[in-house]
C-alpha cells in the first residue's frame, strides 16, 4: 500500500553548470541559464509504501511525515535562491531531477529505520512536469 502526502514551497534556482562558460550554459539551459534565477512554486509528494499497522491501521503516522518533510525540505527550501542558500546547490546545478534527487537525501534516514519505507519523491516544477525519484 502507498501513501503520499503533499506540499508546496516556492524557491528560485539557476541552472549553471560553474564547469560550463556562459555561452555554454546558455546554448545548454537556454533562459533558465540567467545567472539572476527564476522562480517557481514547487509541490512535492512523498509516497511511503508498506503494510498498515495492525494496531494503528496506518503505513505511517501522517503528522510524523509532514513534521520530517517540513524540518528536512520545507524550511531549508522554501523562499530561497538554492544556488546561493542551499546545500548542496552551491556546487550542483539545481535541475527538478537534482532537487527531487536531494529531497530524497534528506528524507530516507529518516525514514529507513520505520516498517515502512519511502518508495518515491515526485516534485513538480510547474503544473506540466514533474520528476519521479525512486530507489
Amino acid at each position: 500500500m502507498l501513501i503520499t502526502r503533499r506540499e508546496e514551497f516556492s524557491a528560485s534556482h539557476a541552472c549553471l553548470n560553474p564547469a560550463l562558460a556562459p555561452e555554454e550554459n546558455r546554448a545548454l539551459y537556454g533562459e533558465d541559464s540567467n545567472p539572476n534565477g527564476h522562480g517557481h512554486n514547487y509541490v512535492v509528494e512523498v509516497s511511503i509504501e508498506g503494510d498498515p499497522d495492525p494496531v494503528s491501521g496506518m503505513v505511517f503516522d501522517l503528522k510524523r511525515l509532514k513534521a520530517v518533510l517540513h524540518r528536512q525540505v520545507i524550511e531549508p527550501f522554501d523562499h530561497r535562491f538554492l544556488n546561493r542558500e542551499v546545500a548542496p546547490f552551491d556546487r550542483v546545478v539545481p535541475t527538478t531531477e537534482n532537487i527531487a534527487r536531494e529531497i530524497w537525501r534528506r528524507l530516507e534516514p529518516e525514514l529507513a529505520a520505520e516498517k515502512a519505507r519511502l518508495h518515491r519523491v515526485r516534485l513538480y516544477e510547474t503544473e506540466d512536469l514533474y520528476v519521479d525519484c525512486f530507489e
